[in-house]
């Protein structure tokens, strides 16, 4: 990860940026702490006074994968003293899609799990923030394939900007280009290897298209590039995400899993 990144001032008071909301808690009785993906700072913790008063115009606004544009100014340290919390001194809809529904919130809620547990706070990622902001759209996809692209395309995205995915056009311990006809796997410990065993097995192909469609920057491309081969990259990224993650299961999932397991159980 880039270490001049993380150290970055507060914004101008009443300068806008874009921003989600990632997460929020309460903070009194009547204001919220925040946790904001914004493009020009990363993931901001922000107190929103007045937040959860039965007349406040923020009530409507500050809600999961909106758009927002949000104006901030410098709060305090926090205990540790090592990140600040910002105060948000106003904040409007920025247009885009609805509220996703169905099983597409958890989708949107398993994106803000891994920022929230990946990313760390004022690291500013300006690709990756338009990368999730085309993400959500992508899951209220009509067909199953098309959302599922999406969200392997996140997880690239979010992997190689916090610098833990390798180059996937290269053999990593040789440093040699991909043979397009031959199976790789990756490793988190690794890189692009060789299977062996049950790995999940990508093509050299299909890793030399989305290493180009990450270089391009080209949402569409990494899309077509991911959709060739879902069911084997969905299991390759589980496995890079999970190691990276650590132990605890992420709680999306989980509840995703027990949510099939009871419908399950109730189909005749």
């Amino acid at each position: 990860m880039n270490a001049s990144r993380v150290s970055v001032r507060a914004p101008r008071a009443h300068a806008t940026q874009p921003a989600f909301v990632l997460h929020h808690y309460d903070w009194s009785e009547t204001s919220l702490i925040l946790d904001l993906f914004t493009r020009e700072l990363g993931r901001v913790a922000v107190v929103a006074k007045g937040a959860k008063r039965p007349y406040s115009q923020l009530r409507a606004v500050l809600l999961p994968f909106q758009r927002i544009n949000v104006s901030l100014s410098k709060g305090s340290k926090t205990e540790e003293g090592a990140a600040e919390i910002l105060t948000l001194r106003s904040a409007e809809w920025g247009g885009g899609a609805t509220l996703p529904g169905g099983a597409a919130i958890f989708s949107g809620y398993y994106l803000n799990e891994l920022l929230l547990k990946l990313l760390a706070r004022q690291d500013p990622h300006p690709l990756l923030f338009d990368a999730y902001a085309q993400a959500l759209p992508q899951l209220h996809a009509e067909d199953d394939a098309s959302s599922q692209a999406g969200l392997r395309a996140f997880e690239l995205m979010l992997l190689r900007e916090i610098g833990l995915l390798p180059d996937l056009s290269l053999a990593t311990t040789t440093q040699q280009a991909l043979r397009p006809e031959r199976d790789y796997a990756l490793s988190p410990q690794s890189g692009v290897i060789a299977p062996a065993g049950d790995e999940a097995r990508l093509s050299g192909a299909t890793l030399i298209h989305l290493q180009a469609a990450l270089e391009h920057g080209s949402h569409a491309a990494l899309l077509q590039a991911c959709g060739t081969a879902l069911p084997a990259l969905r299991a390759a990224l589980r496995g890079l995400l999970h190691y990276h993650l650590g132990h605890a299961p992420l709680r999306t999932r989980q509840v995703m899993l027990d949510l099939q397991k009871l419908l399950d159980t109730k189909t005749p």
